[in-house]
């Protein structure tokens, strides 16, 4: 048997709002005006690389999960199971695998090819600076299973309710010039209740980074309340 593995050569680095892991959507598309940007790096970021990329609505990025530190698991406790009860990786979508590769369909919400090609996703659910190895278009017909099975992650979690101080609001309405969109990021990472599992302390004050932007909260029951969004 040949086991001989062709390398893989990033075509680029995804640049996202989320620079730390803790806070991001842990699956695409449930967070929509988080926007990522992928500048294609030579020899690939030729106009003809993409050409007809843009009659698709949606692509599939192949990455690497580049910060777990290479150490895979054979079993997992997703977040969806409280944290406690185990499964098998393969049977996850955990970033602990034994090549550390993932997969995610998100919206191609803009191509652009004038000195070079970038390209921008929208829902994305990556790390800040990713390395993305391969784009695929999705194809509706072969891909869409309505009638598919989807195990302990059979339908979308529950969401919290988002509220902002006046504070909070303050602040938004300051940086609104240069982030229109960060007051509807905010809501829509906050709704998936980013919390650990083992979170147990209602008064506890949280932080997301987004962007440039700290977002501190806590959780009241089933609401989220900012307390402050500051620039760092």
């Amino acid at each position: 048997m040949n086991t001989a593995i062709h390398s893989c050569q990033p075509l680029g680095f995804l640049q996202t709002p989320f620079p730390d892991k803790f806070g991001i959507p842990r699956q695409p598309s449930l967070a929509p005006h988080a926007l990522g940007q992928l500048r294609l790096l030579p020899p690939f970021d030729r106009a003809e690389a993409v050409r007809g990329l843009d009659a698709f609505s949606h692509v599939w990025l192949t990455f690497v999960f580049h910060q777990t530190g290479g150490q895979w698991q054979p079993t997992v406790r997703p977040p969806r199971l409280g944290g406690n009860a185990r499964v098998g990786v393969f049977a996850s979508r955990s970033p602990f695998r034994p090549n550390s590769l993932g997969l995610s369909l998100v919206e191609l919400a803009g191509v652009q090819t004038d000195g070079g090609v970038v390209l921008t996703f929208r829902g994305v659910d990556l790390v800040d600076g990713t390395p993305i190895l391969d784009i695929k278009p999705y194809i509706p017909f072969v891909e869409s299973v309505p009638a598919a099975r989807g195990g302990f992650v059979d339908g979308p979690p529950a969401q919290l309710a988002v509220a902002f101080t006046p504070e909070a609001e303050m602040a938004l309405t300051l940086h609104a010039a240069t982030r229109p969109a960060l007051r509807a990021l905010i809501s829509e990472v906050l709704a998936q209740d980013p919390r650990p599992a083992y979170a147990d302390a209602p008064e506890r004050v949280y932080g997301v980074r987004l962007y440039e932007f700290d977002v501190k909260w806590r959780c009241n029951g089933s609401q989220a309340e900012v307390l402050a969004v500051e620039q760092v």
